[in-house]
């Protein structure tokens, strides 16, 4: 199966899919490019969070396909995102706790990708992603999850902390990945719980690890001192698993 972007080109086209609503992953503007409807779709891109790289002229030839690009293109995501209460209608459906993954800032897409199959594995409701600073449901992603997208929903919000706050109020619970936690297996993860794992180089942020009632550790015994965030996302899961499975 073959995925990809949506991609929108053209200055007015792109500047009206931001202004719409549209979700925009990646923006990419030719260098040194400063008249006033490029500026205009930068500034939009900033306040919408997206991922926005200066690139030469030449490489946006290359990337376009109509030839008309006006020195702005535009990649949206290739699926379409949940909402948060899709995740938790989910595992009603199935007559199970919540069960769902949370990213704080993941900007591979190819860790998207490998985390949203994790999740699909394990047995996890969903996945919900940050709207800023983050990787979005991309080609790449799509296609790492080895087809994970068309069965586990992925929800994109605004705030990731208001959302954890507001998925508390429903009597969830959240764990976050942290060197400096407790050691995973001395904690409790039974019940409707959140998991939630942070960027590939800074972790979880402070904000969000503040919100956590839990800070769980991995347990390492090498020479490194960190493990990828897809691997370390599918460790914790698999420890939330044999807890749910009673073994």
């Amino acid at each position: 199966m073959r995925y990809r972007e949506l991609t929108i080109e053209g200055r007015n086209a792109v500047l009206e899919a931001f202004r719409s609503g549209k979700t925009i992953d990646k923006l990419f503007v030719q260098d040194g490019c400063k008249d006033g409807p490029v500026m205009s779709i930068v500034r939009e891109g900033k306040k919408q969070g997206t991922i926005i790289s200066f690139v030469a002229r030449e490489r946006l030839n290359q990337m376009s396909e109509t030839g008309r690009h006006q020195g702005v293109i535009a990649q949206a995501a290739a699926y379409e995102y949940a909402l948060v209460e899709d995740i938790l209608q989910a595992a009603k459906d199935k007559g199970e706790a919540p069960f769902v993954f949370l990213l704080d800032g993941i900007e591979d897409p190819h860790n998207l990708g490998a985390i949203i199959r994790t999740a699909n594995l394990a047995g996890a409701h969903g996945v919900i992603i940050p709207k800023h600073r983050a990787v979005g449901l991309t080609a790449a992603a799509a296609r790492t999850s080895a087809g994970a997208v068309h069965y586990t929903p992925v929800a994109k919000v605004t705030n990731l902390g208001a959302a954890i706050e507001d998925l508390k109020k429903q009597g969830m619970w959240f764990v976050c990945a942290d060197m400096g936690g407790e050691l995973m297996y001395r904690l409790n993860l039974t019940g409707p719980i959140g998991l939630v794992i942070g960027n590939e180089g800074s972790g979880v942020s402070r904000l969000i690890r503040e919100k956590c009632d839990m800070q769980a550790a991995i347990p390492m015994k090498g020479e490194l001192d960190s493990l990828n965030a897809s691997v370390a996302a599918g460790v914790l899961a698999y420890e939330v698993v044999r807890q749910r499975l009673g073994v």
